[in-house]
């Protein structure tokens, strides 16, 4: 089992940007009560709910859209239940799926566990993407390295849900089955992590959380507290060869300025660091292109430092020096103090941090390092409530994969038969064209259709749906309307003469009554108009 971020490549291009930033933090110094309950422990594939050693109580899997369940083929590999078992998604589940979990608006930690382990006995790791609220945040490519397909991999990151919704979703590359062993979902304070600066619309993505001169822990992993369910990993094999003889310190004394919104960092982080005389230096594997946000923790735990001015070192980030620190200064000795610096558009694929010393010896106690992937664009609100009355009352089937957003991410394709464009002012993504003709829909129209105020182009033609057609259907955008072939009845609503209908088709129906005159100027610019009689009604379509 590795807590190592997954082989994962954020394929996003960004116009080029180079800006330099940092600021500091120091929290108050007495502590408060966590004051965010809200949190989902989903053991994917497991029909029962548990309690590992940990005291986390896991919900049997819930929440999905669709897919399968399987076990791991070696089970006592694993130590923990929720390693063992795992969802799967096979086309016919459709290309995307989703874990769709109702929860208040605010800021989320949100963790992955990603396993393969053969459970399918064909020995072909998968090829899938994963996103959360419409924007992409791992891929995973076939082959996977041989220990990660075996011992599966943790994966965690930050991101805002504003709808009352989280959309974890799958997307399949080719024909593999997207796999997931255990999804959490914990709520955190929604200025951590420097928002107020940020802003919302960033999801910040785990690149390497470390706690220098400490094995592993954190929920999951050991008993050792922390509020966001953050797990911070030991040092060792991210420090540069040169940093190889750093000395570890540790104290069992209480660490004030601990525990504090927005961050709540847990006390334990700041009982132990690493120091080194020649200085320090650390290497971050990194995706290129993207921007970087680096959080520093320091204490002062070596009683011999009585005074500033004792350890003084130089911060520096691929070369720039950002910081010179001097924690004593800043807070005294056995108080925790952190910074944060974020580098924009990184170009190299290695994140390197260096700890100069200037007076004494260096120390770190705790580093973090996140990459900042921007919010897609998503659907704008009310076209995706449309969208989804219409899978319901279409009777999409399951094989089309409608889950999660209509048109987002960008990187992936809009729902089958649904293409979708960005909005006038850039803001969102809206549907243009929905043509689901012979896909076997039995229901009837949404009267939500209404809200899709961009539809060009609507065919519903050959399937078995019935029921009068919605007065909303007629938007200002429509050209085209194929209905033909269905079990509609009733009348044609005198909502589609508001229209700029270039093609109207509506025979083999069960449709009667008058056709409202201004359909018979549809097409008289170079169109030929060709008359149905079926039952009551004359149908018209216009052929070019």
């Amino acid at each position: 089992m590795s807590s190592k971020p997954p082989i994962s490549i954020l394929t996003m291009s960004f116009p080029f940007l180079f800006l330099l930033s940092f600021s500091f933090f120091l929290p108050p110094s007495s502590p408060l009560p966590y004051p965010y309950n809200t949190s989902f422990h989903i053991d994917c594939g497991s029909l029962t709910p548990s309690t590992d050693t940990y005291n986390i109580s896991w919900l049997p899997d819930n929440f999905f859209t669709g897919g399968s369940i399987a076990v791991v083929s070696e089970p006592l590999h694993f130590r923990l239940q929720h390693e063992k078992t795992l969802r799967y998604f096979p086309l016919s589940s459709g290309k995307k799926n989703c874990y769709n979990i109702p929860l208040p608006p605010g800021r989320y930690y949100i963790r992955t566990f990603i396993v393969y382990d053969n459970y399918d006995g064909k020995s072909h790791s998968p090829s899938f993407d994963a996103s959360v609220e419409g924007t992409l945040v791992f891929s995973w490519r076939s082959p996977w390295p041989e220990n990660l397909a075996r011992d599966g991999a943790y994966s965690d990151l930050f991101a805002f849900v504003k709808d009352g919704q989280l959309d974890f979703c799958f997307y399949s590359i080719a024909t593999d089955p997207p796999i997931i062993g255990s999804l959490e979902v914990v709520q955190i304070d929604p200025l951590s992590y420097n928002s107020a600066g940020t802003g919302d619309n960033y999801i910040l993505v785990n690149y390497g959380r470390l706690s220098p001169g400490s094995p592993q822990w954190g929920p999951g992993f050991t008993s050792d507290p922390d509020p966001f369910g953050r797990s911070w990993q030991s040092d060792a094999d991210y420090r540069a060869v040169n940093s190889e003889s750093a000395r570890v310190i540790t104290t069992k004394e209480k660490i004030t300025g601990t525990e504090q919104a927005p961050n709540y960092f847990p006390m334990k982080l700041y009982q132990s660091a690493v120091t080194n005389g020649g200085g320090l230096q650390y290497e971050l594997a990194v995706d290129a292109k993207l921007d970087y946000l680096v959080w520093f923790h320091f204490v002062e735990i070596d009683s011999t430092v009585k005074k500033a001015g004792e350890r003084v070192f130089d911060l520096l980030v691929n070369e720039k020096n950002v910081s010179r620190v001097d924690i004593y200064k800043e807070v005294g000795s056995f108080a925790a103090y952190s910074l944060n610096y974020t580098e924009k558009n990184l170009s190299s694929s290695v994140l390197n941090v260096k700890l100069l010393p200037v007076v004494g010896s260096p120390l770190i106690s705790g580093l973090e390092n996140y990459a900042m992937v921007p919010a897609d664009l998503s659907t704008v609100p009310e076209q995706v409530i449309a969208m989804r009355a219409l899978k319901g009352s279409l009777r999409v089937p399951d094989r089309m994969g409608w889950n999660g957003d209509p048109c987002a991410p960008t990187d992936w394709d809009a729902w089958e038969g649904v293409t979708c464009h960005a909005n006038k002012n850039g803001t969102g993504l809206v549907v243009i064209q929905i043509d689901l003709g012979s896909q076997g829909l039995k229901g009837y129209v949404s009267d939500r259709i209404s809200l899709l105020s961009n539809l060009i182009s609507l065919n519903l033609s050959t399937n078995s749906l019935e029921g009068t057609l919605p007065i909303g259907l007629g938007q200002k955008t429509l050209v085209r309307v194929d209905l033909s072939n269905n079990q509609f009845s009733g009348s044609i609503p005198e909502s589609l003469t508001s229209s700029n209908l270039q093609l109207v088709i509506l025979s083999n129906n069960l449709l009667e009554g008058r056709v409202p005159e201004e359909l018979y100027s549809v097409g008289v610019h170079g169109g030929t108009i060709e008359y149905v009689i079926f039952l009551n009604l004359f149908f018209i379509m216009f052929l070019f």
